[in-house]
Formats: C-alpha cells, sequence, structure tokens
C-alpha cells in the first residue's frame, strides 16, 4: 500500500499563481513557492475531471461549513443499490473460499505469506474483477457493495481484503477504468479481471513520501518508446509478473505508465527487498529501473491534469476501502475481547463485570459502527460521482486512528500480558493495527489537506482580493489598527465583515428527521451548529495568521480535527437512524456523547458511565449480532481453576 499523497506536484511551468506569489511575499523560497504553489493547479486540474455539482465546492463537508443551511440530505447515504443475485452468489463464494483455507491451515505458504494458489481459487470466483466493467470480464460491482465486502472479507482475513483495495482502487486498476483509452482498457482489463495478471500502484521513493515535488524517477521519450530509471519504495503486491501503475515524472510533470513486470529480474528490472514488520501476510518490496524500455502506449493521458490527478482518483477510492477494512479488522478484535472478558477473573468476578472494562466494550463498539457509517455515507458519494476528496479522507483518518485506538488501548490492555504471546492476535499483528495510520496518507498531513480544501473557495473570494490589494499598495502585512491600512483596503475588507456579520447572526434551523430518537437528533442539531461556528472560525484563523497560515500547522491540523469530529457525529447518528435498530442507535449515542465532549471539552457525566455499561452489556449478551459470523482465537495459557 502506499503511503504517498501529498497534493502538491512539480510546477506546471505556467505562470506563478496568486498562492505561489503569496507565499513569496510571506518569505518563502522561489523553489518552495513554486512546489507549494502548484497544489492549486493540480487540485483544480482533479476537479475538472468531475460535473460542477460534484466538485469540492458543491461536496457534502464543504457546503456544511459555509453555507447557512446544513445540506442534510447529502449526509444521508441512500438505500443501496440491488445487487444481481448471480454476482451476491460470487461474493460469497469468495468468503466461503478463504474461511475454507483459512481452517484447512493453507491460507498461507512456508514464508507465511498468502499462497499463491488462495490468489488462484480467487481468481476462479472472480475476486480480482470485482470493480471491474462486465464488458471486460469484470462484475461491474457498486463501490458501496464493494466496501461492504472488503469489511466482511477482513472479518476473516485482513490482508485478503486489503489486496483487493491494491489490486482494484490503488493499483493499476482504476487508473485504466478511468483514464485509460478504449485500446489500452481491452489490453490490460480482461487480464487483470481474471486474475492472469493482479497489480500494484508505484508511487512513493525514497526521497519522495508527503512531497511528491521530489519525485525523481524518469521517463524520456525514445521514438515509440520511453525509457525510465529510478526506484520505488514500500510498494505492496509488486511481484514478479504482475502488472503496476508507475508514476514517473515525464517531460517535466507527473505521469503514470502502465508496466508489465517481467517474470524475474532482469537488468532493467530489479526488486529491492527489506525487512517490514507491518503487511507480513502480503508481498512489500522496491523496484529499480535502469533503461527500461516500455512502449508509449502504454502512457495513460487524462483530459484534465497529469499523473497526480490518476494518482489522487485511486486514492480516494483507497482510503474508503481502508476504513471499511478497519472496521472488520476491529470487529475481529472485538469478538476476541469477550471470550477473554468473560474467562478472566479477579477478586471473584469476570472482569467483563468491571466498569474499565465494560467501557472498552463499548468504545469498541461504537468506534465499529462510526467507521461503517462512513464507509457507507463514502461509497455512496462516490457511486453518485462526487470526487468525495474531503470525505474520503475523513474515512481514512477516522478508520486508522480508530484502528489504532482499539488494538491499543482497548484489545491489548483488556488480555494484559498475554497480548504479547506468540500466537497471540494482539502480539502477532501490532504493526498491520498500526500501518493504516501512514497508509493512503499519514493523517495529520491528511488533515492538513482536508483544511485547504476547506478554506480555498472561501479564500478566493474574500482573501484573495484583499492580498491583491496588498500588492498594489506594497504592503507584507495589513494590521486592522492602523487606520491607513483599512483605508487603502477599505472595499475589500467591507466585502469581507459583510460576509462575516451575515455568518454570525445567521441561524441553521434544527433539523427535521421524523421518528428520530431525542439523543440522536440532539448529535444532529449539535454537530451541524459546531459545522456553521467552524465557517467563522476558519476564517478568523485566515484573517489573523495571513500569509503565514500555511506555516501554522498545528493550528490548521486542530480546526480539520473539529470539522472531521463534527462529521463523524453527524453521519453515524444518520446512519444510526437508517438502520433504526436499538443496538446501532445506542452505540451510535455513545460515539456520539464522546466525540460531543472531545469538541466541548466536557468532562463525561454519570449519564453516559450508564449508557456505556449499558451497551456493553448488549454486545456481551450477543445483540451485536454481526459478531456471530466471527470466529474467536483460543485463550492462550489458560490457568487451573478458571471459572467457565
Amino acid at each position: 500500500m502506499e503511503e504517498s499523497t501529498s497534493k502538491t506536484s512539480p510546477a506546471q511551468g505556467s505562470d506563478p499563481s496568486f498562492a505561489e506569489k503569496a507565499l513569496r511575499m510571506s518569505g518563502k523560497s522561489a523553489e518552495e513557492s513554486a512546489r507549494l504553489g502548484a497544489m492549486d493547479r493540480a487540485d483544480e486540474q482533479v476537479d475538472q475531471l468531475f460535473a460542477q455539482r460534484f466538485q469540492t465546492a458543491q461536496s457534502p463537508v464543504h457546503r456544511a461549513i459555509w453555507e447557512n443551511q446544513l445540506p442534510i440530505d447529502l449526509f444521508i447515504s441512500p438505500t443501496p443499490s440491488p445487487i444481481a443475485p448471480a454476482t451476491e452468489t460470487r461474493l460469497n463464494h469468495c468468503l466461503t473460499l478463504v474461511s475454507r483455507h483459512r481452517e484447512n491451515r493453507t491460507l498461507f505458504d512456508a514464508q507465511g505469506k498468502i499462497a499463491f494458489p488462495v490468489l488462484q481459487d480467487l481468481a476462479q470466483e472472480g475476486y480480482w474483477g470485482l470493480l471491474i466493467d462486465p464488458e471486460y470480464g469484470g462484475s461491474g460491482l457498486t463501490f458501496r457493495r464493494f466496501a461492504t465486502f472488503l469489511t466482511e472479507m477482513a472479518r476473516i482475513d485482513a490482508m485478503v481484503a486489503g489486496l483487493a483495495s491494491v489490486h482494484g482502487c490503488i493499483g493499476a486498476v482504476d487508473p485504466l477504468r478511468t483514464f485509460g483509452t478504449r485500446e489500452q482498457k481491452q489490453q490490460w482489463l480482461p487480464r487483470l479481471a481474471s486474475g492472469e495478471r493482479l497489480s500494484a500502484f508505484a508511487l512513493t521513493e525514497p526521497p519522495a513520501g508527503t512531497d511528491l515535488t521530489a519525485l525523481r524517477t524518469q521517463a524520456v521519450r525514445d521514438g515509440d518508446f520511453l525509457v525510465i530509471d529510478g526506484e520505488k519504495l514500500f510498494i505492496t503486491n509488486a511481484l514478479p509478473g504482475r502488472t503496476i501503475g508507475l508514476v514517473v515524472t515525464y517531460e517535466s510533470r507527473p505521469a503514470v505508465v502502465i508496466v508489465d513486470l517481467p517474470d524475474q529480474e532482469t537488468e532493467q528490472v530489479q526488486w529491492v527487498h527489506y525487512g517490514l514488520h507491518a503487511l507480513r501476510r502480503g508481498h512489500n518490496v522496491g523496484l529499480r529501473f535502469k533503461g527500461l524500455r516500455v512502449p508509449l502506449s502504454h502512457l495513460l493521458t487524462p483530459s484534465h491534469g497529469d499523473g497526480l490527478t490518476i494518482a489522487y482518483h485511486g486514492l480516494n477510492l483507497g482510503r474508503v476501502a481502508l476504513c471499511a477494512t478497519a472496521s472488520g479488522t476491529m470487529q475481529v478484535l472485538l469478538k476476541n475481547m469477550l471470550p477473554w472478558a468473560g474467562y478472566r477473573h479477579t477478586y471473584g468476578q469476570a472482569i467483563q463485570t468491571r466498569e474499565l472494562v465494560k467501557r472498552r466494550i463499548a468504545r469498541l463498539a461504537g468506534l465499529i459502527t462510526a467507521a461503517d457509517a462512513l464507509v457507507a455515507w463514502c461509497s455512496s458519494l462516490l457511486d453518485q460521482g462526487y470526487r468525495g476528496e474531503m470525505e474520503c479522507i475523513i474515512a481514512k483518518i477516522f478508520g486508522s486512528e480508530a484502528l489504532k485506538e482499539a488494538a491499543i488501548e482497548l484489545f491489548m490492555k483488556t488480555h494484559g500480558g498475554r497480548a504479547f504471546l506468540h500466537g497471540h492476535l494482539f502480539g502477532d499483528h501490532v504493526h498491520d493495527y498500526l500501518a493504516p495510520c501512514i497508509y493512503e496518507g499519514e493523517g495529520e498531513m491528511l488533515g492538513l489537506a482536508l483544511f485547504k480544501s476547506l478554506v480555498k473557495e472561501h479564500g478566493k473570494r474574500y482573501f484573495e482580493p484583499i492580498g491583491l490589494a496588498m500588492q498594489k499598495h506594497q504592503m507584507r502585512t495589513f494590521r486592522p489598527a492602523h487606520p491607513l491600512h483599512l483605508w487603502k483596503l477599505r472595499r475589500e475588507i467591507s466585502a469581507y465583515l459583510g460576509w462575516r456579520w451575515t455568518k454570525a447572526v445567521s441561524k441553521r434551523n434544527r433539523p427535521r428527521l421524523p421518528g428520530m430518537p431525542a439523543s440522536l437528533l440532539d448529535k444532529v442539531s449539535f454537530a451541524s451548529n459546531q459545522l456553521k461556528q467552524l465557517a467563522l472560525d476558519l476564517s478568523a484563523a485566515m484573517a489573523k495568521h495571513q500569509l503565514k497560515l500555511a506555516d501554522r500547522q498545528c493550528r490548521m491540523a486542530e480546526l480539520s480535527q473539529r470539522v472531521q469530529d463534527a462529521v463523524v457525529m453527524l453521519v453515524t447518528a444518520l446512519y444510526a437512524r437508517q438502520r433504526g435498530d436499538a443496538f446501532t442507535i445506542a452505540a451510535a449515542d455513545v460515539i456520539g456523547q464522546d466525540l460531543h465532549r472531545k469538541l466541548t471539552g466536557e468532562r463525561p457525566s454519570d449519564h453516559y458511565f450508564k449508557s456505556v455499561s449499558a451497551l456493553a452489556d448488549r454486545v456481551i449478551a450477543g445483540e451485536m449480532e454481526v459478531l456471530d459470523q466471527i470466529p474467536h482465537d483460543p485463550i492462550l495459557m489458560p490457568y487451573p481453576n478458571a471459572s467457565p
């Protein structure tokens, strides 16, 4: 899985944008300004791929912040489209197949990796073509059903689920489906659908993780061929005989080339091996290219943008898939927490009767419910045609951070010392529980990208005119207390103050959601008002820090996190209303109370502790029915005279 997600790209050779000029005015070097300023051009190019009503400025999160009324319908996931019975049968066969291999202990090979016969068996069931159109031999699955299927597969094995995401979302499949010519699709998609070729995406380089302006892998044209030199790092699923989407620099721009890797190392393609704690059940290697000749016809040429446009598109899918897989993994953790909580006794009582352990059980149930809500919402938006960048970022950050908390704070601490035994679920997979915080973009860096996407249009409308006026009057800073500054910028400042006054005095109507439990309706209303207030807070940060805002990463991260928390609360409450069952409503209420306190700084009430214990009792009693489908590992080192 890739870890690079910066929204920056190398300068495209066009005139400096206002953002680039502003960065120079703030004291940035010409090189840094050019690289960071190119972010705006890359972002706009990605947006142009989508119809206007599906672009970032029309996205649910953007509108929830900047519009006077909450567009609540955009936060309610529509009823999933029915799936053809034959396709559902295919999905069930894949699940049964992996379960059977697990039970027969044939899921892994001698090196502990997913065994090749398993990949072949999955190919026979159509696993690798789920997202590929039937025209090219695939199932044409909606992304929502694909994402929920990944959760189901992760309950059996997270690595098998992850390989489907690598192949279909961030591998070669999505770039070809979305940006390939008809000839390119015909050349590769049937083989990718059948599993004859599995795929990966090669983006990260030794010097280029978050900073993709540092890409050094070059493609130089030589007649009808491209000659490629460079090195890639941390590439999951890049084995001999695989097909990769390779990001290179071509004619001073990022580009993506589809490359069929040879069946063994050659002088032109070599594998770079290293030890990696995470993804131990999969293959993760580096790739070194030296004079590799690839036909020019393998180059993908999007109608707008460049290679990073292609990369960002697949990464959005991968972020939702990561959250879906995290949900299934957390369900496995919860299923394996319960037998131990009933078995382990202290002072004559099972620890599942202890309030602290109940809090952990309830918290984990709430995290799972919120992750499921985000997956349903984001995947539905993508199916509708939305770009969904901010929404997918929120899902990725929440899913990865929730999994980390579930593993460390909830699962490990409940199991105590046994968590570190060989053969224990935690001890054997701890790195896999932590790695998602990095894959598909490190969380805090993605939070900054979310912030920048949120404020871009507002900045263009109100702050860019002020900046241009400052340039005209040769002002490096604006001091509101300075009368001459106010006079010189009077028109631009008046427009901004008018917006701010209108926003401050406007009130949002309480959402009308008939039949919604009062506890959840309160959370929807609270989240709505939080998002409205955040428009003022985001704008205030822009006004206060002005040209120095790009260096105030901690402030941007804090504001971004508040946006994320409010959105998660809103989406989870609405998801629980749709589901309608008492357990989901109770779980959404608990996670909603947690997010409310996080946003306000309030202390937990006794009522909260009672609701937590009540939810845990429901989990222990078996009301979380999805857990019935998950087997649990045996208790390690059982002690004599233990209560059953």
